[in-house]
């Protein structure tokens, strides 16, 4: 028999060789990184005697509960789990809210919790005036109502949306101590349900000359952006449902268009109209947002996947670890190109490396949780995650990553600022007192 010690440092008798830990996955310093839990942990596992007296009620149950409401709603006690805002007062500029993901599990965002930028602030659309129509290089153009679209075959799928500037802080040249959050807290993932586009062209018909098409919104500004035709006859997707239940106002109601593994802006919200074109139409997001100036010199223009990436969600920036022992890191992995293949993990900044599990479903262009045991022994310790995709994509190391793109040395210019596509590695430093920064390793 061994002597172990779980997460609340109670013992626990267990023959060697269980599973609960792996003593020889090291991670270099003496931190070690646990084998997976064995099952079957509790009273029955720990050797417990039996209660001689049942437990009293507790306080909650003395007198009868809540009613049930027509619509569910969360805990009060879950009520500091909320979205940031950028834009709180409603001024007349964009808007941003941040997915808590440093407060969140699994692989699915909650709609409430979904992150979403308005330019317009949110339109009240009525859903029985709304239309969308098909025109342009097509053989008959046509216009669908919410309940018209509604009688095609729909279908579901899991897929990450996530703003092209998501993680724009990390292009500091110097680390920023915020949260997961205020990082990578523009990326969410849903189930989306609805109509392939696909579909809708084929009632359309397409002229052998249009290789784009244009989506445009019904938002104050008419946000538009190009897309080629190939991509509308590949994943696209008319979505009217978001995990189950109509789109949320912010994201898009009553219909948005979503293009899997294609940077947020694309995917524009309130759809009201497609134009099959023969040329991409250089909107203003095109020609000026979405046009970032590389360390060449060059325009970094008609960039659409959202390329490999993961962070670690915990421990992260904002937690403090409550001393030694036994904790799990956590993360999510996502890829534009299609599934993640596998998810490294380091706890000594990168000297050495373990394989963390991904947790199953492992989805095409969504996000995939991450997990890893680990034994803190109480000394400084630096968290990494590195990932690769099933295409052969890996995320690239900061020191890469600026080459390649650069990093902002002053405040940006109006124009053409480095603030687009980073995904490179996120590192936390772990101190001895359990307290968890942003850091560059």
């Amino acid at each position: 028999m061994s002597k172990h010690r779980d997460m609340r440092g109670q013992a626990l008798e267990a023959t060697a060789g269980n599973g609960l830990i792996d003593r020889r996955a090291l991670l270099g310093r003496g931190i070690a990184l646990a084998g997976a839990m064995g099952a079957g942990i509790g009273p029955a596992a720990a050797g417990a005697e039996p209660l001689a007296q049942p437990l009293a009620d507790p306080p909650w149950s003395l007198e009868f509960g809540d009613r049930t409401p027509p619509y569910q709603m969360r805990s009060k006690f879950e009520a500091k789990v909320v979205r940031t805002l950028s834009n709180p007062k409603h001024e007349m500029r964009n808007s941003h809210a941040r997915t808590p993901h440093h407060q969140l599990e699994g692989t699915t965002t909650p709609n409430g919790l979904h992150f979403t930028i308005n330019h317009g602030g949110i339109p009240d659309i009525d859903p029985d005036q709304h239309r969308l129509v098909i025109h342009g290089l097509v053989k008959r153009p046509l216009e669908f109502t919410l309940e018209t679209l509604s009688r095609y075959p729909m279908v579901s799928r899991a897929a990450f949306v996530e703003c092209g500037g998501n993680s724009a802080p990390m292009f500091s040249p110097e680390p920023l101590q915020e949260t997961v959050q205020a990082l990578h807290g523009l990326a969410s993932c849903a189930e989306w349900t609805g109509v392939k586009l696909s579909t809708l062209l084929e009632e359309t018909g397409i002229d052998p000359r249009a290789t784009w098409f244009i989506a445009e919104g019904a938002d104050s500004p008419h946000l538009s952006r190009s897309v080629p035709i190939k991509k509308a006859l590949d994943d696209a997707m008319i979505a009217l449902y978001q995990n189950g239940e109509r789109l949320m106002p912010g994201n898009g109601y009553p219909m948005r268009l979503l293009l899997p593994g294609y940077e947020g802006n694309m995917n524009v919200k309130f759809l009201r109209r497609i134009k099959l074109v023969e040329q991409p139409a250089l909107s203003m997001y095109e020609a000026r947002t979405y046009s970032p100036i590389l360390p060449s010199g060059k325009a970094y223009r008609f960039y659409f996947l959202q390329e490999v990436k993961s962070f670690i969600t915990y421990p992260s920036h904002g937690h403090a670890l409550k001393g030694p022992g036994l904790y799990e890191i956590s993360g999510i992995a996502y890829s534009g190109t299609g599934p993640i293949e596998k998810v490294m993990v380091s706890a000594d900044g990168g000297q050495s490396w373990a394989q963390a599990a991904l947790q199953e479903p492992v989805l095409s262009k969504a996000f995939t949780r991450f997990r890893l045991p680990w034994r803190w022994n109480g000394g400084p310790a630096t968290l990494l995650s590195r990932a690769w995709d099933q295409s052969g994509n890996v995320q690239p190391t900061r020191a890469e990553f600026v080459a390649a793109r650069g990093e902002l040395t002053k405040p940006p210019p109006v124009l053409g600022f480095l603030n687009q596509h980073y995904n490179s590695i996120t590192s936390w430093g772990v101190a001895t007192n359990g307290e968890v920064k942003h850091v560059y390793a």
